[in-house]
């Protein structure tokens, strides 16, 4: 059951699960699209990111409400070439696309070794790993990339030309599950991190962003104006690159640097990309994928303090699904607020 005091509210999974799809039904969104985005919310709140979880949920109904983005939206999927298939979102939200996509996803990459997916006129997916980690579930190597709104310099330069730009990557455990999940964006920290100190009015930390003269700032507002700093120096901003061509120019989807932000309500669908690699593991390694990967592991996980990519997600799981989730009570009666 939940439970609040004067700042802050705690709901049980199913009741985050429960909220999530009322309001998103009740902010002009169809059921099948709700039930979609719901899991990959509920998943964020599980894992521990809550930036990708309810704290995002206003932005998903005012967009859905103000039609910036189509909650009614009818994703659709075809295959392009003997490996190659491609999802329009239709303006809509990323993640129906993306069910419909992985739905034939798999089967095609196990069929023919491997396989691509690119989506195109879509919009903020949420968690990348999430969906990389879908793949692995179901036994295949999985990589992903998906662009996002201007906010990092090319090297060099002071104008964001590229989004955080994440990459992601996810292997098969053999048991149903993922072995790691690497996610990262190509800045030092995801936008979504400014946004959430810039809501509780705190300072960021030093090296997380430039503001708009291209000088270091701890001032969330000065940076949501700037830049964000790229993971290792022009290396991140290498990265941005790579995503940019992968998941837009891959994709035909709308570039970084004309994409109408994931924020605001103004500039009309973002119409941005994701794309999407399924590898079937055993041809490719001669049947030994699971020992050699057997034997990774136990080289990372043998030292002293050594972690895998993922396993502090894996913790938070267990204990979020026991203790519940705990956020501020002024976000839950605003989503109240837009269930009606």
């Amino acid at each position: 059951m939940s439970a609040s005091t004067d700042e802050t509210v705690t709901l049980t999974i199913a009741e985050v699960e429960t909220l999530t799809q009322a309001v998103l039904i009740a902010s002009n969104t169809a059921e099948a699209n709700a039930r979609s985005v719901t899991r990959s919310v509920v998943a964020a709140e599980l894992d521990g990111i809550h930036s990708h979880g309810l704290s995002r949920l206003p932005t998903y109904c005012e967009h859905a409400l103000c039609g910036k983005i189509n909650g009614q939206a009818n994703p659709t999927v075809e295959q392009v070439a003997p490996a190659a298939l491609r999802a329009d979102a239709r303006d809509g939200f990323a993640h129906p696309a993306i069910d419909l996509g992985f739905g034939k996803l798999a089967a095609l990459a196990k069929s023919t070794g491997i396989a691509g997916l690119s989506v195109t006129n879509s919009y903020n997916c949420g968690v990348l790993g999430y969906h990389v980690e879908a793949l692995a579930s179901v036994g295949l190597v999985a990589l992903a990339y998906t662009n996002a709104p201007a906010s990092i310099a090319p090297a060099g330069g002071k104008k964001a030309v590229f989004g955080t730009n994440p990459v992601a990557c996810a292997a098969p455990d053999g048991k149903g599950g993922a072995s790691f999940v690497i996610d990262q964006s190509s800045s030092v920290v995801a936008r979504s991190e400014i946004n959430v100190h810039a809501a509780n009015g705190e300072p960021i930390p030093e090296g997380w962003a430039y503001d708009a003269d291209g000088n270091p700032t701890t001032d969330p507002a000065a940076a949501l104006q700037g830049t964000m700093v790229p993971a290792g120096g022009y290396k991140g901003a290498g990265m941005a690159l790579m995503v940019e061509l992968m998941a837009a120019a891959l994709s035909g989807a709308t570039l970084s640097a004309r994409a109408s932000s994931f924020g605001g309500n103004e500039g009309g669908s973002p119409r941005t990309g994701h794309f999407f690699i399924a590898i079937n593991p055993g041809p490719f390694s001669g049947g030994d994928f699971e020992a050699r990967m057997a034997d990774l592991l136990i080289e990372i996980t043998g030292q002293n303090g050594a972690r895998l990519p993922g396993a502090r997600r894996q913790d938070a799981r267990a204990r979020i699904s026991r203790d519940g989730v705990t956020f501020a009570k002024a976000l839950h009666d605003k989503l109240l607020g837009y269930r009606g």
